[in-house]
């Protein structure tokens, strides 16, 4: 059984949460833009479907792609063990393990279209994140 993490007992992510948060953030975006319909477009110009419909050249699955893959490789293995964690393969007791193996799966490169492969990673990741008692929804964007 995992026990909180307090202060003196925090553990390394190896990834800073405002990383983990903008890549959570992206991938958000990007499951948005291709779940909008017109009808959700149309009800309300302010609504969240509707401004991530703005700038849909700044979120593509591609520039997320490339900015998971140029990550050094300590931060693609960490998101790799959150993705992991946050879908139950691993709780968060075995990080260490969890990132030996996000290493060692990794040595092929191709982290961005791994976890880009994920179903729901933006999810994944935050509750991997949750699971250390942190949250990526109180990191300042």
């Amino acid at each position: 059984m995992a026990k909180p993490a307090d202060d003196d007992d925090e553990v390394d992510l190896g990834i800073s949460l405002e990383t983990v948060a903008t890549v959570v953030d992206h991938v958000r975006a990007l499951q948005g833009t291709e779940e909008t319909d017109e009808a959700q477009l149309s009800e309300d110009a302010d609504s969240e479907a509707a401004l991530l419909q703005e700038n849909p050249d700044d979120l593509t699955e591609d520039s997320l792609r490339e900015f998971i893959d140029a990550l050094n490789e300590d931060e693609q293995a960490s998101l790799i063990a959150l993705a992991w964690i946050g879908r139950g393969d691993y709780g968060p007791e075995e990080w260490d393990e969890a990132v030996r193996l996000a290493t060692e799966r990794n040595e092929a490169g191709e982290t961005g279209g791994y976890l880009l492969g994920m179903e729901m990673v933006g999810d994944l990741l935050a509750e991997g994140v949750a699971a250390f008692g942190l949250s990526i929804e109180e990191v300042e964007r």
